[in-house]
C-alpha cells in the first residue's frame, strides 16, 4: 500500500481529476465536480513544486476542505440572482396591476386583450372592445380584469 501511494503523481492527480469531472456528468450533483477542481489543482501543482506523497494527499485533503465555503457562495450568488427576477417563468403574475386595452369585448364575463404578442383570455364585468381594463388576478393562463 505504502508503495502505490509512493508512486503517486502528477500525471495520476490529473487523470483521477478528469475522472471525477466525467462521474459528475454522469451523476450530477455538484459534489464530485469540487473534487475534480482539488485533484486537477494537486496535480498541477505537482509539474511546479514535485512534493511528496503525503504532501500530496494533504494538498488534496486541503483543497478539497476549501471548495466547500467556496460552493456554498457560488451556490447562494446562484439563489440571489433567482431573487432578484421573482417573476421569472411567472409571467402572468408579473401583469398584475398593469393596464391595457381589450381587443374583443367582456361578453358574459369573457373576452380577450392583447399583451405584446399574445393574446390573453380574460374574465370579468362586461365591457366594449377598446375599454382600458387592470390586471387584477393571474390563475395560469386566465386574467380576471377591473375597469380601469
Amino acid at each position: 500500500m505504502n508503495e502505490m501511494f509512493s508512486t503517486l503523481g502528477t500525471w495520476n492527480w490529473l487523470i483521477f481529476g478528469v475522472v471525477l469531472m466525467a462521474l459528475e456528468l454522469l451523476a450530477p450533483g455538484v459534489f464530485l465536480f469540487w473534487l475534480g477542481l482539488a485533484a486537477l489543482l494537486v496535480g498541477l501543482l505537482s509539474f511546479a513544486i514535485h512534493p511528496s506523497w503525503q504532501l500530496q494527499i494533504l494538498m488534496f485533503a486541503i483543497f478539497a476542505a476549501a471548495t466547500v465555503p467556496l460552493w456554498r457562495r457560488v451556490a447562494r450568488h446562484n439563489s440571489a440572482v433567482s431573487r432578484s427576477n421573482p417573476f421569472l417563468n411567472k409571467r402572468a403574475d408579473a401583469l398584475v396591476g398593469r393596464v391595457f386595452t381589450l381587443e374583443k369585448p367582456i361578453i358574459d364575463g369573457s373576452g380577450t386583450v392583447r399583451i405584446d404578442d399574445t393574446i390573453w383570455r380574460v374574465a370579468g364585468p362586461d365591457a366594449p372592445a377598446g375599454s382600458r381594463v387592470r390586471i387584477v388576478q393571474a390563475d395560469g393562463a386566465s386574467l380576471t380584469v377591473a375597469a380601469a
